[in-house]
């Protein structure tokens, strides 16, 4: 009995942690302060959805994909710059990965959507949802692989 009294304990413990980590940013965190509305009015439903609602794109469906020239990808709400082709990769998952942002271009929270936790990578102007960090990048660079909605994103050319 006393054993099963501990087991009920260290699971109601366990289940009750909530930490900082868990939580998600307020939005008067982010230098760009904006109504739904307004949001809903600049974006298309695409970018609604994907940067306001943490939606996520059908992979391969982004032209964002094929690009290799020399730029800068910059968040579609705000164009505060995210990240360069230099640290563009084919990670044959069907989204634009990455293995490093712009230093300061975003942002981490989590994201337990899926029943388990994710690192979560958000615009640090607007806090626009982009996509999620994972461990399995390239080793040979940061073995990061920042996965991120192409519609979430924008390209500036460093050609033009």
């Amino acid at each position: 009995m006393k054993r099963f009294s501990f087991l009920l304990i260290a699971c109601s413990l366990l289940l009750s942690c909530q930490g900082n980590a868990q939580k998600k940013p307020k939005n008067e965190q982010f230098e760009i302060q904006k109504s739904e509305k307004e949001w809903k009015a600049q974006l298309s439903d695409e970018e609604y959805y994907i940067l306001r609602q943490a939606g996520t794109e059908k992979p391969f469906s982004s032209p964002l994909n094929k690009i290799k020239e020399p730029g800068t990808f910059v968040c579609a709400a705000c164009k505060n710059p995210l990240y360069k082709t230099k640290n563009k990769f084919e990670s044959g998952t069907g989204w634009p990965s990455f293995d490093k942002p712009i230093d300061g271009g975003v942002f981490y929270s989590t994201d337990n959507k899926l029943g388990y936790t994710r690192n979560e990578v958000l615009c640090a102007k607007c806090g626009g949802h982009l996509g999620h960090v994972f461990n399995d990048g390239p080793p040979e660079t940061t073995g990061k692989r920042y996965c991120m909605n192409g519609d979430a994103m924008d390209f500036i050319s460093e050609n033009k």
